[in-house]
């Protein structure tokens, strides 16, 4: 009886320990934000804009899994983790539209609700909350005529460094970014994939200005910084615009060696999709399908 008796109260305390860390709570919910890498400083803001939400809301368990580079069976592999763990909600961001279908629907057939934030996949979510990445492409593509003409230049090569050829968002932006030179003297050239690698788009960019390419794109964080790092080693021999918002970006654009960005609302992202898990979990229809969390061009001035 007194092995018994002890045996319970060492349980009650370690359950009471469990709780005070907040890592069990029955009346708990679980929503995990899982994104494309660990990498990207856009990523670390939406993390912040959930947690600022959770905050307020109360009631939810909330963690963020991420591969530590862009990779499909990373981003499957976390996933899985968070259904096993007894996931209710999922706020991602897919590295691929495709690629983690199949994790998705095995998701959803265990209970889960998905939330996209930033990159939807091809398959149904409750909500999506991103930039409207085609808008924001074209939008980089006029800025980079203006500082071109500025220059008096009205024709030549352009470079662009993209993700890989499956991200939704970043696609959006090249497509954007290419409808903006419809008409115009300029030459697209066919893009780079460098998996936003800061170095691997720097060495990309460096080739396109050893070709005389006049502009650079970046269309993510890695492949900006790659942009701008490679015009500032060459001196400024081409003009580069970009995409996201670091302070490594919007250093590269004191020094002028980048002349805009796009700057997304990646805690806008995070806030309000965090908001809209609540809304999930409490039986509630989110709306609008599609929240566009906006964009803002970022210049030296």
């Amino acid at each position: 009886m007194k092995k018994g008796i002890t045996f319970i109260i060492a349980a009650l305390l370690l359950a009471g320990s469990v709780f005070a860390n907040g890592k069990q709570d029955a009346g708990s919910k679980k929503v995990y934000l899982i994104t494309m890498d660990q990498m990207d400083q856009h990523w670390v803001n939406v993390n912040q804009g959930c947690e600022k939400a959770v905050k307020e809301i109360g009631g939810i368990t909330y963690k963020w899994l991420a591969p530590d580079v862009k990779d499909d069976n990373k981003q499957i592999e976390c996933i899985n983790n968070a259904v096993a763990d007894g996931a209710n909600v999922i706020l991602l961001a897919a590295n691929g539209p495709t690629a983690v279908q199949s994790a998705l629907k095995e998701a959803v057939a265990a209970g889960v609700k998905l939330i996209y934030v930033d990159s939807p996949a091809n398959f149904p979510g409750e909500q999506t909350l991103a930039t409207d990445n085609k808008a924001a492409g074209v939008t980089a593509g006029k800025e980079l005529i203006k500082a071109l003409s500025a220059k008096g230049i009205t024709s030549g090569s352009i470079g662009i460094i993209n993700t890989n050829a499956a991200t939704t968002s970043t696609l959006d932006r090249e497509n954007g970014f290419r409808s903006a030179f419809v008409g115009t003297q300029f030459k697209i050239l066919a893009t780079q994939y460098c998996e936003g690698d800061a170095a691997r788009s720097k060495d990309a960019a460096s080739n396109f200005i050893a070709q005389g390419c006049v502009g650079l794109f970046g269309a993510n964080e890695g492949s900006t910084v790659g942009v701008g790092s490679a015009i500032a080693e060459s001196n400024g021999a081409a003009v580069g615009v970009g995409f996201d918002k670091s302070d490594m970006i919007m250093n590269l654009i004191q020094r002028g060696s980048l002349i805009a960005t796009m700057a997304q609302n990646p805690d806008v992202m995070g806030y309000e999709g965090m908001k809209s898990a609540a809304k999930v979990l409490n039986g509630e229809k989110v709306s609008p399908a599609y929240y566009d969390t906006g964009v803002s061009v970022l210049t030296k001035k």
